[in-house]
């Protein structure tokens, strides 16, 4: 019995690696001394055969090729491996969120210069000098859409609201040639704007078209520099005592016992990383939910809010809204002389022939001329290269162990879980593998976490996810979280989020899409605030307390009509004097 219970001792020594002192000390290291010197260090403290390791502090204190400078050295190293290894797995994170930032941002920038670019063209082409002498008004429009898109603190409800008060001032000028207005009597007009509706349901529609697809852009771009930013601060890594423990247990101490070629147990793997990151495991509910949301803008970018559209559709819709105001001139006009007062009459009256000569029929681009940017793609083609790319970021910081340990240079394969180190020699690696997160590690074997300490860097990564996730959400139903309490309906582009997004897109046929005289549910813009100063007493605020207006039983200038006849949206008004 004591002969079978010897030989038996004998095997399972034999198979785990274990030597008898006697056959421990003396044996070459010079696998060890070889592995050691190709990392670039010198062997000069390398020792040539196995000596006592009681020197030893990270390592077992066994019989060791490693001296006390290489166990510091290889501890070092190993923290080096592993903020390398983080780094080269989350390097297709960075990557992505930064060339898609920079793919974005310069298309919709480009594309918001190309809408400016194709008014300046069609409205010149158009209305002559009737455009030209007033395009600081539409610059003006153009200024503040970039300054939205660039971050700035803007409302598109005001942008918009500004836009169209300056322009009824002109245009109301444009179809009364025979008056003189001063600059009160023209804000009269611009005040009134709202019970006015002189562009019809246009302004409304522009600007739910245009402040759904800017809002989503905005926060597309600005979820996308946040996601590089992010990854850039997450896996800028420091591994603490216990972290470097484990990394030197799993990854060299089997250099140390003459072991070079000894892969760590893919479960001991696990282990030490999962406690090396327990606290970038942390961010997982709210990375999730935030690559959920840059998901969800993305496909509403190239669907209900297509920001294509929209920029394509600015100069269509200023010119249909500036026909709508011709075409109802007369109606118009009586309303505001009784409401701001009967002007007094010009001085001059030009000829239609100084106003900028004749005009051809305003039009749209065909899709054959429709312009391109300068990269070469459009909205689908980026977005659909968005969305392969987000699908497999979910889930990430808590996979991120298995990745690195899936790697044939980090770990053994699963498959080999007999024949490789287990921190102490080679062999099984008994212990199970721990959860995911902080909480998970307080059973950890091989890093000591405390738990009770959460990384400040990572908490506040998981606040910032948090409000950027927020607004990306309120981007997804067109809001600008930033004027959601300080505007009526939901934000920049709230309180029509539920209408049919398709009626708010443009034509892309030759010509632009008819206009109906009686918009089926009209919503009035919001009103614009005073601008420097009050019209006291003016006979609207005498005679309309209610804001209904009695027509007249004579039109003050009817003529007009013979002046400016309007065949149909493809016929441009011809008339007399210049833009104001």
């Amino acid at each position: 019995m004591d002969t079978r219970l010897l030989v038996w001792l004998c095997t399972i020594a034999a198979l785990s690696g274990t030597r008898s002192p006697a056959a421990a000390a003396g044996r070459s290291c010079a696998d060890t001394r070889q592995v050691y010197s190709e990392k670039g260090y010198s062997t000069s403290t390398a020792p040539v055969t196995q000596i006592s390791g009681e020197h030893l502090r990270l390592c077992p204190q066994d019989y060791t090729c490693c001296s006390s400078q290489m166990e510091e050295t290889l501890s070092l190293q190993s923290e080096r491996d592993f903020l390398k290894a983080t780094e080269d797995n989350s390097q297709f994170l960075l990557t992505t969120f930064t060339q898609r930032h920079r793919r974005f941002d310069e298309f919709f920038r480009e594309l918001i210069d190309l809408s400016e670019k194709s008014m300046n063209q069609m409205f010149t082409k158009t209305y002559g000098r009737l455009f030209t002498q007033n395009t600081h008004v539409f610059q003006e429009l153009f200024v503040e859409l970039r300054r939205y898109y660039s971050g700035g603190s803007v409302s598109l409800t005001e942008v918009f609201s500004d836009f169209w008060s300056g322009l009824v001032e002109r245009v109301f000028s444009l179809v009364n040639p025979q008056y003189q207005f001063s600059d009160d009597y023209l804000e009269c007009v611009s005040k009134h704007t709202e019970q006015l509706q002189p562009f019809g349901d246009v302004p409304r529609k522009l600007r739910v078209q245009v402040s759904r697809a800017f809002i989503a852009a905005r926060a597309l771009s600005q979820g996308l520099a946040f996601g590089r930013d992010m990854v850039n601060t997450a896996t800028k890594l420091t591994a603490d005592s216990e972290c470097v423990r484990g990394l030197m247990r799993q990854w060299y101490c089997s250099l140390c016992r003459g072991l070079p070629f000894l892969r760590p147990c893919h479960s001991l793997c696990l282990n030490v990383m999962k406690g090396c990151l327990a606290n970038q495991a942390e961010l997982d509910t709210e990375w999730n939910n935030f690559i959920d949301a840059l998901y969800v803008v993305s496909e509403k970018l190239e669907g209900p809010f297509n920001f294509e559209l929209a920029a394509d559709s600015i100069s269509v819709k200023v010119s249909e809204a500036i026909m709508h105001m011709q075409e109802n001139s007369v109606s118009i006009s009586r309303k505001v002389f009784q409401g701001c007062g009967n002007p007094s009459p010009a001085r001059n009256k030009r000829s239609p022939s100084e106003s900028g000569g004749n005009r051809k029929p305003f039009r749209t681009y065909t899709p054959e001329e429709k312009p391109t940017t300068a990269a070469g793609t459009n909205l689908d083609r980026l977005v659909t290269e968005l969305k392969e790319r987000l699908r497999p970021m979910r889930g990430f910081w808590v996979s991120l162990p298995h990745t690195i340990c899936n790697d044939e240079r980090m770990a053994a394969d699963v498959t080999n879980e007999d024949r490789c180190w287990n921190g102490q020699t080679r062999g099984r690696y008994l212990p199970d593998v721990t959860g995911n997160g902080l909480a998970s590690q307080i059973n950890n074997p091989e890093v000591e976490v405390d738990i009770a300490r959460p990384d400040v860097k990572v908490k506040q990564l998981i606040v910032d996810l948090k409000v950027v996730t927020n607004k990306l959400k309120h981007a997804e139903r067109g809001q600008d979280i930033n004027f959601i309490d300080s505007e009526e309906g939901s934000g920049s582009g709230g309180g029509d989020h539920d209408e049919r997004y398709s009626d708010d897109w443009p034509g892309y046929g030759p010509h632009s899409p008819p206009y109906s005289k009686t918009p089926r549910n009209p919503v009035s813009n919001p009103a614009k605030p005073t601008r420097g100063r009050e019209r006291n007493g003016s006979k609207w605020s005498r005679n309309h307390g209610q804001g209904r207006i009695k027509a007249s039983a004579t039109s003050p200038h009817l003529h007009i009509s013979s002046l400016v006849p309007l065949l149909s949206l493809q016929f441009v008004i011809m008339v007399s004097p210049l833009w104001r």
